[in-house]
């Protein structure tokens, strides 16, 4: 019974845990985004490091701006992707996964939401962005924006063009070495991502069934302490 409890303790924390990380995420990446299509036009640059720079840009497609599927299929793929990741993490969280796992894929599914937000209600509330003088946008009557439910676009502006190749170089020559714009969210994703694969790949290829295989583990560890 007491460990019935504790696991069950242990449970409660880390979906709270879980939630809170998604929420704090999701407020950053909505506050930075408000703030630069409130603040600035499309194209409009702050210099940070010569490495490092805030440009605005919108898109309609994928992370980091890329466009290759439409728009509204993106959106609907997008609400199907999260709720099966909503789920997962439920369930991982209720089958006793380690916790930084949790917190990984906790991450995942902020960066996820905070996209799809954009895309579900920023034609609804804000004005559009344009190129040049008096291009920014502003807050709106519900539902008086540029575009219609699940048709807005997401928000990009970190971009860090790190160097540039040399001219000599064939094919690469005179292009910048990481040229995509992102944001927050896009980050959160990715980095997730990059946890999962470095981390926890063995986690990832259980699926599913860890807390059977680690109970089979222990008792196994269990029984051969007893024959020793």
């Amino acid at each position: 019974m007491a460990n019935d409890s504790m696991e069950k303790d242990g449970r409660t924390h880390q979906g709270r845990l879980a939630l809170a990380i998604v929420l704090c995420l999701l407020v950053i990446d909505q506050v930075i985004k408000i703030r630069i299509k409130t603040h600035m036009a499309i194209g409009d640059c702050m210099e940070i490091t010569p490495w490092f720079k805030i440009l605005f840009v919108e898109n309609i497609g994928m992370a980091f701006g890329w466009q290759f599927i439409g728009k509204l299929f993106l959106s609907l793929f997008r609400i199907v992707a999260i709720g099966a990741f909503v789920w997962y993490l439920v369930k991982i969280i209720n089958r006793g996964f380690p916790t930084g796992y949790i917190i990984t894929v906790a991450v995942i599914v902020a960066g996820a939401v905070g996209n799809l937000l954009d895309c579900m209600f920023y034609g609804l509330i804000f004005s559009e962005s344009t190129v040049g003088p008096g291009g920014t946008a502003s807050l709106v009557p519900f539902g008086e924006g540029y575009a219609p439910f699940l048709y807005g676009k997401v928000v990009d502006m970190f971009y860090f063009p790190l160097w540039t190749w040399p001219d000599w170089l064939p094919l690469l020559g005179g292009k910048i070495f990481f040229s995509p714009i992102f944001n927050f969210a896009d980050s959160c994703i990715t980095c997730g991502v990059i946890v999962l694969l470095l981390f926890y790949t063995k986690v990832v290829n259980m699926g599913l069934v860890y807390k059977e295989k680690s109970g089979e583990s222990d008792e196994k560890g269990t029984a051969d302490g007893k024959d020793m």
